[in-house]
């Protein structure tokens, strides 16, 4: 009898250890992370997948991440913002450049000729953007604030190698400032998020693919847009900026001790995580172009100068317009150029 009362016991303990166990592998929250771009992007696979994966183990189960890409929780790219702010989603991972105007502070790293590598250029806009652009985001809770690697352009039909071959193209328009950039160089923007690319080439819609090499693959733009311009030197042509946000009540319902594993994969660290990925999602794009054989041209040093003076009126107007509307442009532009210099120090370990 006394055997059996040990092996009733024993069950017992080991059973009420198993209900222990499984309780505490519940989570006790649970957020939706949606963003636009495809499962099989680097941004899916190399970014959202591995933070989350983070979050969940730091917190020993208690948080739980669901992610939906492409949309899935409806809508579109430029409502991924207001989805994070009103709280339809969690958590959101979108182009702040999608809502022209809403972000006019980060406007100064999307200026022609302004990025260095994602890396560098993702530190130095996170502490931009914990500076001086506080009001701007104060709708969310900020994770982190990043770029991509500066970007080519992708033509249909022809290689461009001088402004003249701009002439009268369609061409993809990533922001406001190159909007601006590509209509004084001769061609006509067309405004378009990245997922609607392959449907605008392939009919026509759209000339040139302005965009990193690091969405050309999950695309497909290898064969839609096979001629590939590159523009090298001190600084890229351009970039945009991302903003990865958590709905400000999703955030702070967290106790202090969930808060500060959220808190451990944000902020300047997370920037610069999520640009080293940009720039190494750079390197599938381009083989995948190598391996349609596609031709390739990078600028020749006179002509990106010649693009840099053409294009700085941009610049010009930048810093008048933030004047008017009674910021520093003039300021805040300097301010994005000393930081890119100091994080590219950074980056290099010099």
């Amino acid at each position: 009898m006394k055997l059996k009362n040990l092996f009733l016991t024993l069950s017992l303990t080991v059973a009420g250890m198993a209900a222990l166990n499984t309780q505490a592998a519940e989570p006790e929250f649970t957020f939706k992370l949606h963003h636009f771009l495809t499962p099989l992007s680097a941004t899916h696979q190399k970014m959202m997948v591995p933070w989350a994966d983070k979050v969940m183990a730091e917190s020993h189960g208690r948080i739980k991440i669901d992610i939906y890409p492409a949309m899935q929780l409806g809508g579109k790219p430029p409502q991924l913002f207001d989805q994070a702010r009103k709280g339809v989603a969690d958590i959101v991972w979108t182009v702040g450049g999608y809502t022209p105007g809403r972000f006019p502070k980060a406007g100064a790293f999307e200026l022609p000729f302004m990025p260095a590598s994602a890396e560098a250029t993702s530190m130095a806009l996170q502490e931009y953007a914990e500076t001086e652009m506080q009001d701007e985001l104060s709708d969310v809770h900020l994770l982190a604030i990043h770029t991509h690697a500066p970007g080519a352009l992708h033509s249909r039909t022809k290689l461009i190698k001088n402004a003249a071959d701009m002439e009268g193209l369609k061409m993809r328009a990533p922001n406001k400032a190159m909007a601006e950039a590509f209509g004084i160089m001769g061609g006509s923007p067309v405004f378009m998020p990245v997922p609607a690319l392959p449907s605008a080439l392939s009919k026509g819609v759209v000339d040139v693919a302005v965009m990193p090499f690091e969405v050309v693959n999950p695309l497909k733009i290898q064969q839609l847009a096979p001629n590939h311009t590159e523009i090298k030197g001190e600084r890229g042509l351009y970039t945009q900026f991302f903003l990865f946000a958590m709905n400000k009540k999703a955030y702070e319902q967290l106790p202090a001790d969930l808060q500060k594993v959220i808190d451990n994969n944000s902020g300047i660290d997370e920037a610069r995580r999520l640009g080293h990925e940009m720039d190494l999602a750079e390197l599938p794009g381009y083989a995948a172009s190598h391996a349609e054989n596609n031709p390739f041209y990078t600028l020749t040093p006179e002509e990106t100068a010649n693009w840099k003076r053409m294009m700085q009126p941009v610049t010009d107007d930048w810093i008048a317009d933030m004047t008017d509307d009674g910021k520093d442009g003039a300021a805040l532009y300097q301010k994005a150029v000393n930081l890119i210099t100091k994080y590219e120090k950074v980056v290099s370990g010099s």
